[in-house]
């Protein structure tokens, strides 16, 4: 089960940012190299909290059979709607250094709506069935 090393993965991520917010960290636009100290935090964190989200979104279930394949489709196809529809609307509306951190958001947006959506449609799922076993 690959879901308990993303969910450690990803909650892993939060302090790390939660402490570079309280310490108000700054990342510095007018220093273009590559390994500064902060795109090295930068790309860590972000690509701790994908590799979990990813981990997570995409990790087999007990049962896997076609009808988890199809809820699995059908979020992902529903959060990759939202994301883009949200995307169209901020991008519109935003300009400069805002439309930066929406294209950062869309990093780990898609991953976020669709394990809520599988989730969410899972657990409708299995109530029902359970309500028809009764």
């Amino acid at each position: 089960m690959v879901q308990v090393p993303g969910i450690i993965l990803f909650l892993a991520h939060l302090p790390i940012l939660i402490i570079k917010k309280m310490m108000h960290v700054q990342f510095d636009v007018a220093d273009t190299s590559l390994f500064n100290g902060q795109h090295i935090f930068y790309i860590t964190t972000a690509l701790t909290m994908v590799i979990g989200l990813f981990m997570i979104a995409f990790s087999k279930e007990k049962i896997e059979d076609e009808q988890i394949s199809q809820l699995r489709l059908e979020s992902l196809k529903w959060a990759i709607c939202f994301n883009y529809l949200l995307l169209i609307i901020s991008l519109t509306f935003t300009k400069g250094y805002d439309a930066i951190d929406i294209l950062r958001m869309n990093l780990w947006l898609p991953l976020m709506v669709f394990i809520l959506l599988f989730r969410w449609k899972l657990y409708r799922n299995n109530r029902l069935i359970k309500d028809d076993a009764l």
